[in-house]
Order: C-alpha cells, then structure tokens, then sequence
C-alpha cells in the first residue's frame, strides 16, 4: 500500500490542506489502518472516535476514514483515508512542533485511572471534539520521582475522558494556582494538595509538551481573547465595527452571531443599546470578554413657517388671493419624516404650500392651520413638532353689477354741447354701475362693458348717426371719470334703426316697478322716449340692462319731453 501524507493543524490556528482521495470501496470486509507516529506520544482518532497513543495497526472497514494525529505542543495533522476491504494501509505521521512556551501561574491536574479501562483514554480538555485533545490519562497519573503531569491555567476546567466512541467520564475539576488537584476518572472522587513546583520548581516559561522514559509534562496555554467596538455610541441604524481576536482558540461564539471566526470584524446596526459578548474556547478554558455598543435613540426635529399669517380671497367661484407659506423643517437620527396634510418627505427640507379655509358661506375668513411634523426611527425614538399658520381674508359672492338703459333728452347731446344731456338720474345709474363693474372685475378681470346707442325716429339717418355716436360717447366718458378704464368699454351707435316699437314700450310700462308720469302715459311720448337710450350689455355673460324708463326721476320731466329742452334747463338738471 502506498503511505498517505496527512494535512495538519496548530491548536491556535488550524490550517487544513485538502486532499483528495479515491471513492471508498463497497464490501463487507474490513481492512487496517498502520500507523507510524512522531512523536510516539502521538494519539490517533478515527472518525472521531479516540483510538490510542503510539504506533499500532487499527482495523476499520472498508471505505473512507477520517484520520487525526494529535499531541499537545504540535500541529495536528488529519485527512480522509480509503481503506480498501483486505488491505492495510500504512501511515507514517511525524508532527511538527507549535506554540512558544507557556508562563504561569500554573495548576496541575493529575488522573488517576482507577481501571486498566481507562489508562490510555483520551483526554479532552474544555471541548468535546478531538481538537480538545491534551494527551491520554496514563501520561498524566504519576507524581513520583517522575513527574506524568497535565499543567493548566488556574480556574475550572472540563475534563471528558473518551476511548473507542465511549464517555467513560466528565466532571468540572477547579485549580488554583500552585495546587495539584487529584481526579479519580473511575469515579470521578477528587482530592486538592499543595503543589510547591508549581512556584518554587517551574521555570516562568515552560515547553507545551515534554517527555522522557517514565516522564510527561504537558503544559496548556491560557485562552486569551478581546472585543472592543467602534465607535461606542452610535445614532438609530448608523453601523458599529465590532473587532476581536482570540489566541488558543478552538471554537469562537458570538452573541447574536455565532459562531464566528476565533478572530475577525464585522459591522453591527442594533436597534437598542447591545452587549456583544465574545466566548473563545480552547483547552486552556473559556474567555469572554465583552462591548457595548450604546444606541441613541432620540430622535431630533424642528418645523416652521413663514409666514404665519397669509392672505385669501374668493369671490365667488375663483380665488382671487391665495398667499402661501413655506414650511421648513429638518430631523436627525430618524429615517422616517412625515408632515400630516403633507405626506411622507425627506428628513431635512422645504415646501411651499397654498393655504385654503375650511370655511364654505360668505363672509370674513379668520382660521388657524396646523402643520404637524412627524420624525422616527425603526429603534423606537420619534418626535413632534408643530407649526401654525393664520388665514385671513374673505369668501365673497359673486358682486352684482347694476344693468339699467341710460336714457337722453331730444336731441341731446350735441355737436357743440358734447358733455350736456346726461341728466342726474342717468348719472346715478351710472355711477352705480361703475362701482358694481370695478368689483365685478376682480371676479372676471376679462370682463367688457357693451354700449349700444339708439334714437326716436324723427330726424334724418345722417343726424340720428352722429346723436347716437355722441351719446354712446357720452355714456363712455362718464364711465371712464368713474374709474372704468376705457379700453373695457366698447361702444355702437345704431341711430334710428332698430327702434323699440310701440308694443314692446307699452309692455316695459306695464312692467315698470315706478308708475309713468302724466307726460309719460301719453304712448307716443313714451315711445318716443323709451328710443332715446343707451343699452348695457356686460360682456362674456351678455347680460342686459334693464329698460325701465326712470318715472321716478326729478328729472324724468326733462327727460320725457317731445321737443328739445332748453340747455340750461338741461344743464340746470344734471
């Protein structure tokens, strides 16, 4: 049979070299394993289970098996092994020395083994597995002349004696530095003496292993191990370093985390203040050093608003003022932002926002609105901050522009009298309907006035023209001196044609609110006045002025009469 080279590894680092080997026979008979060991101290496990110290030849069966060479003080060495049915295969292991000396303080355990069963079981230290192995209970029960002794670490320690598969015994043994501590693995019965070499007699560093012809001594180094995190004090979901190493380490766990490397980093985000503990184990014992890592969870935040008070109108249907204010706001150490109203927004910001009043009928508007920020995070910290914003202003209706025909004495105005002939009344109707124009304007800033200018039908086509043009231009006039800008007002002159027929003014009598004077129920005077008018029509809407002629009137006299009035009587009446 061909010899196998193993892969090893050290108690403090274990380095495995992968090796490949063929595909396990398939029988029912067995074959051997021959082992050749350096040193002869050397201890063989197969397939986890302990098997014994030194050169011996191990039956298996057929198939592949996991080897291991261990001795304390060298690196282990390990590989799969197939073993074919009726072969034996021989292994020659020679292992290498690892570890620098140990220093003290120092226990000792020694065991006694009580039965023949128990003389050359493997001894684990603080593990269960084979890379716990210290060495076997004979190299470690004499305290004569020759020293078989196993020098630990003061502390408590888990000892497991296993042979062939078996348990055979398990027990928590505790050292103190400078006692020998004897352990019965039979029946597990223990007894503590003074041990004056491990002071007066040690070197302060001693070789892991040592050997002779009746001697051992095999000396375990301690479990070290750190933790530490960067940086301590961390904000919601902001990440932590957490960074340790372990010497003499088989395994490593992490709380939260295990198991880990025996050394290593790794970057933590805890919700809430967290105590990481590190448990490095190696047959030198247990160290668990541990950080914490302090999670803030306030959470910071701040809204405001300017301006605090701001203006709207509406009229009607349409806003005709609406201010608005900008909301600013910021947060830390929160990942989630929030404004009611608003909705989700970014954790430091700005907006602008248009303010409306709840308020639905007519009148003033006065009406505080409350902006709420909401800033948290997912470690549980939040905070609220408001801010407040005054509306002021008014909800109006729609404003009613006063629509009534403007009537003309006979044959005014004229060519030389332009301005004379819009008597008080007229004015009157006119200035109101300035008034109710301006505002209605800030309801419809596109809205037109249309005149249309009529006369009797007496006079020629040509003169009747011109009248209507003046009049139009009249009306015109006074409305621009009564603030309406001139190019809102358009004007037609339609003479004498179209004029109101008699039926059409014997209705708008009987319609009439005010009763007609004596003048006015002669109808051919009625008619004739009832055509000596300027129309109002209010553009886009087309509404139509009333033509109710003014019976009421002072100057309704004036108005009415047939014949051309006398200018100063005119004049004398507006």
């Amino acid at each position: 049979m061909k010899s196998q080279t193993l892969r090893v590894f050290s108690i403090s680092s274990i380095a495995i070299l992968a090796v490949c080997i063929a595909t396990p026979a398939q029988s029912a008979k067995g074959g051997k394993l021959k082992m050749r060991v350096q040193p002869s101290e050397a201890y063989t496990f197969v397939d986890g289970n302990a098997i014994g110290p030194g050169n011996r030849t191990v039956k298996v069966s057929a198939g592949t098996h996991h080897v291991m060479v261990a001795n304390y003080g060298f690196q282990f060495a390990e590989q799969d092994v197939t073993v074919d049915s009726g072969r034996t295969v021989p292994l020659k292991i020679e292992l290498q020395h690892a570890g620098a000396p140990v220093t003290g303080p120092h226990g000792r355990i020694q065991l006694e083994p009580g039965l023949k069963l128990y003389k050359y079981a493997a001894v684990l230290l603080n593990g269960k597995t084979p890379r716990y192995f210290v060495g076997h209970v004979d190299e470690f029960n004499n305290d004569i002349v020759w020293h078989q002794e196993l020098v630990v670490p003061p502390g408590t320690h888990q000892i497991t004696v296993t042979r062939y598969g078996k348990e055979l015994w398990s027990g928590a043994v505790t050292v103190a530095a400078d006692e020998r501590v004897i352990v019965n693995v039979s029946n597990g019965k223990q007894k503590t003496k003074h041990w004056a070499r491990g002071s007066t007699q040690l070197a302060a560093e001693i070789p892991r292993f040592q050997a002779g012809a009746a001697s051992a001594t095999v000396v375990i180094a301690p479990v070290t191990g750190t933790l530490a995190a960067a940086p301590q004090t961390i904000d919601c979901g902001r990440p932590a370093q957490l960074t340790w190493t372990s010497n003499e380490t088989i395994d490593a766990d992490m709380s939260g985390m295990s198991p880990v490397p025996t050394s290593g980093e790794r970057s933590v985000s805890p919700r809430q203040t967290t105590t990481y503990q590190l448990t490095a184990t190696g047959p030198g014992g247990v160290v668990t050093p541990s950080t914490t890592v302090a999670v803030n969870t306030a959470v910071q935040s701040s809204l405001s608003a300017s301006p605090q008070e701001v203006k709207y109108r509406r009229i009607g249907d349409k806003v005709v003022q609406q201010e608005n204010t900008t909301l600013a706001w910021s947060s830390s150490n929160a990942d989630s932002t929030s404004i009611a109203t608003v909705g989700a927004v970014e954790p430091n910001g700005t907006k602008s926002v248009s303010l409306v009043p709840s308020q639905g009928e007519n009148g003033p508007v006065s009406q505080d609105v409350t902006y709420t920020f909401t800033a948290s995070n997912v470690c549980g910290g939040t905070a609220t901050k408001t801010a407040t914003v005054r509306i002021t202003g008014s909800i109006e209706g729609i404003p009613q522009v006063l629509l009534r025909s403007i009537f003309f004495p006979t044959d005014y105005p004229t060519k030389k009298q332009p301005s004379v002939g819009l008597v008080a009344s007229q004015q009157e109707a006119l200035k109101t309907l300035a008034t109710g124009f301006t505002k209605y304007l800030e309801y419809d800033p596109g809205a037109r006035i249309a005149l249309s200018s009529y006369t009797d039908v007496r006079g020629t086509s040509p003169y009747n023209q011109t009248l209507s043009e003046l009049r139009a231009q009249n009306v015109k006039d006074f409305l621009v001196s009564q603030g309406v800008a001139a190019d809102k007002i358009d004007t037609a002159a339609y003479g004498k044609q179209k004029p109101l027929d008699k039926p059409e003014v014997a209705a708008l009598q009987a319609q009439n609110p005010n009763p007609p004077t004596k003048n006015m129920k002669q109808p051919q005077t009625a008619w004739l006045a009832h055509n000596r008018r300027v129309d109002i029509v209010l553009l886009p809407t087309n509404a139509e002025s009333v033509r109710f002629y003014p019976n009421e009137a002072a100057d309704s006299p004036v108005l009415s009469q047939r014949e051309k009035p006398s200018s100063t009587e005119v004049e004398k009446s507006q």
